[in-house]
């Protein structure tokens, strides 16, 4: 199936975040890290979910696959998210990115023989995939795009 509405995951507070009830929304899959040098960009998502909520859902996966740098326990993750950030877009317990491990999530995102659309593979935190109402992968942006920058704030306005 080529839509990430066939997923459910556990959510940093202990729900579900289903992704088939975000069906007629843009969704952007961030994954995250509160230790890295893009992590000021919480700040940014923040912004453009609340912004734009009525247009696109934020979905953040923690992980510590890449430098480190995300070390802590789901509930360390979730009060620097909220106490520094301010975040209150849906974030994941922490996964895994990379590897054989890799979540399922993940898996789609990054094969094409899964999501129908692009092999790809993520580089470092902060990497964004965005993703239509109808759930498939639109494409993929480096870490270094912020979440304001053009590329996004385009895509939400078509």
């Amino acid at each position: 199936m080529h839509s990430i509405h066939q997923f459910k995951v556990r959510g940093i507070k202990g729900e579900d975040i289903d992704f088939a009830l975000l069906a007629g929304k843009k969704i952007i899959v961030v994954n995250v890290a509160s230790a890295c040098g893009y992590t000021p960009q919480y700040q940014q998502l923040q912004e453009l979910y609340e912004q734009f909520q009525d247009q696109v859902t934020i979905v953040g996966f923690p992980s510590n696959d890449f430098g480190g740098q995300e070390p802590g326990s789901d509930q360390e993750i979730q009060a620097f998210c909220s106490l520094r950030y301010g975040v209150t877009f849906p974030m994941t317990t922490k996964i895994r990115i990379k590897g054989s491990e890799a979540h399922p999530v993940y898996q789609w995102l990054t094969q094409k023989e899964r999501n129908g659309v692009a092999d790809s593979e993520v580089r470092w935190n902060f990497q964004k995939y965005l993703l239509d109402e109808s759930g498939r992968l639109v494409r993929s942006l480096p870490s270094s795009v912020s979440p304001l920058d053009e590329p996004i704030l385009q895509w939400l306005d078509a």
